[in-house]
């Protein structure tokens, strides 16, 4: 077991293979539509948690713990921590984007809920709170983070000022959080 959990990898891949034993022993042996819109849910499900996990990290620890870290330890965070993070955090944005047009796609109310129709109304404002985060994300967030860890070569008042927008967007996505990730459980759960 120890030789599983050392690795990151195999921990995963021992989870996939968990997953598809539990599949196999409980499913009823039909990859239809419906089985195959499940797991397309699952995935988003799972993107999501990463990508929102990521989120919350970034603003209740990450940010708010930095000043209290003496300055030849902030290039641990800077260097390393934080552009893993990011790589995470970006593609999770990414993927949970893909899977959830690809989940509307396939029940077929991607675009009665993109255009706010209802009874897709509550999914639809998800939807596009989703993609104005994701936005944020690969066009704001991520650019400036780049100057603000060092990655691009960029003065020290361009440094700062990259820092700063960058935190504040991120605070701005996890204000849209909230509503984003209510009306996506809201829609099938409170019939909004």
């Amino acid at each position: 077991m120890g030789a599983i959990f050392q690795s990151l990898g195999r921990t995963v891949a021992a989870g996939v293979v968990l997953l598809a034993l539990m599949v196999l022993a409980l499913g009823s042996g039909k990859f239809d539509h419906a089985w195959f819109t499940f797991a397309t849910r699952w995935l988003h499900v799972m993107c999501g948690v990463m990508w929102i996990g990521l989120l919350w990290y970034f603003n209740f620890v990450q940010i708010p713990s930095m000043p209290k870290i003496p300055d030849e330890h902030k290039p641990a965070i800077s260097k390393v921590i934080a552009p893993a993070a990011l790589f995470w955090f970006r593609w999770a944005a990414l993927a949970t984007v893909v899977t959830g047009l690809l989940l509307a796609l396939m029940i077929g109310y991607l675009v009665p809920a993109l255009t706010l129709q209802k009874p897709f109304l509550a999914i639809g404002i998800g939807m596009w709170l989703a993609l104005l985060m994701a936005f944020n994300v690969w066009f704001i967030i991520w650019p400036n983070q780049k100057k603000a860890l060092g990655i691009v070569t960029v003065t020290p008042e361009e440094k700062a000022a990259a820092g700063r927008l960058a935190m504040l967007t991120s605070r701005a996505n996890t204000m849209l959080s909230v509503p984003m990730l209510f009306c996506m459980v809201a829609q099938q759960n409170a019939g909004l």
